[in-house]
């Protein structure tokens, strides 16, 4: 039977180890004339303009991310009154007032677990339990997502794990999950924590990150 839920981004799910997990955010800012759509549920990094932007490539990228957004405040320039989202749409598809900060809520913390639905089928559970400490891609579009629902589709690529140190995402386990445990079929929820994170120790903060984190 195919799984249930097969592309829905990253969705925090708890910390490592036994810290106790609050599910708490850190409130950024989002450029007011940012025309990308940023997902609930996808990655995001840091910019030099100290706002924060989507992930540096489709892939996830090296790019240092920050964490996942989980919504958005913005006070509307017609309505007059702020507006909660769970995604940013762009500035060409609301009415900003620029004279207040456009609020981003990102789950940021280093140690943070997220889990994500695999792209592929992974065959067994022995296949899938021997990806457990490797790393991986995304394997649809870190950017992409569903404008109705506001939340990220981005899938793991079950073709990207490998030992590669700099791609985007650590596998760190398997979700139990009756309705998705389909081993032969695209999503099987893995569980996985961000490697190159903003927030975890002594990062560079260069002209590369810059150019990343505009969205190329």
């Amino acid at each position: 039977m195919a799984n249930q839920n097969t592309a829905y981004g990253l969705r925090p799910i708890g910390l490592v180890g036994s810290a106790a997990n609050s599910t708490g955010v850190t409130q950024y800012e989002i450029a007011s004339n940012n025309t990308n759509v940023i997902y609930q549920y996808e990655i995001c990094v840091p910019t030099s303009a100290g706002v924060i932007d989507q992930a540096g490539d489709t892939a996830g990228g090296t790019t240092q991310a920050l964490g996942v957004l989980m919504g958005v405040e913005y006070q509307d320039s017609v309505q007059k009154k702020p507006v909660f989202l769970n995604y940013w749409p762009g500035s060409g598809s609301v009415s900003v007032d620029t004279n207040y900060p456009v609020k981003a809520f990102v789950a940021d913390n280093p140690n943070q677990l997220f889990k994500v639905a695999s792209n592929a089928s992974l065959t067994d559970r022995a296949t899938a339990l021997a990806t457990v400490f490797a790393n991986a891609s995304l394997g649809t579009s870190a950017r992409s997502g569903s404008s109705s629902t506001g939340s990220s589709t981005a899938t793991l690529s079950v073709a990207s794990v490998a030992t590669t140190a700099t791609l985007p995402l650590r596998i760190v386990g398997i979700m139990d999950d009756v309705a998705n445990s389909d081993y032969t079929a695209a999503g099987i929820p893995l569980i996985v924590r961000l490697n190159a994170h903003f927030n975890a120790g002594s990062r560079r903060f260069d002209s590369q990150t810059t150019a990343d984190s505009t969205g190329i």
